[in-house]
């Protein structure tokens, strides 16, 4: 059966937000690998930009498949799958804002 077109492009666009959150978070990896080693604690600084460049990877790899889980799921009319990396995207995010807090901090 063919779901409701209003569903089917809302999954759309939530297919198109992920691929624009994993780009923005790895616009902020190439960004924090690029600034002066002086300007921070190097190990730190390299830390939060390799962070933000796999949850990027994380979000772009993982974008697709989660739009035809729910694709199918819509079609099949069944419980729509739970947001399996939301936890991990949660927890990310956090650990990039406080390893920026300790980062600018240490060089205050």
């Amino acid at each position: 059966m063919e779901p409701d077109p209003r569903f089917t492009l809302a999954n759309e666009r939530t297919f198109l937000t992920w691929l624009s959150t994993a780009l923005a978070l790895s616009a902020g990896g190439v960004a924090m690998a690029a600034v002066p080693a002086e300007a921070f604690v190097p190990w730190l600084r390299t830390t939060l930009a390799v962070v933000l460049v796999a949850l990027s990877a994380l979000a772009a790899g993982m974008a697709y498949p989660r739009w035809r889980n729910i694709q199918r799921a819509l079609r099949a009319q069944t419980p729509l799958p739970p947001p399996a990396l939301a936890s991990v995207f949660g927890y990310g995010v956090a650990a990039v804002a406080v390893l920026a807090l300790v980062m600018i901090l240490l060089a205050a």
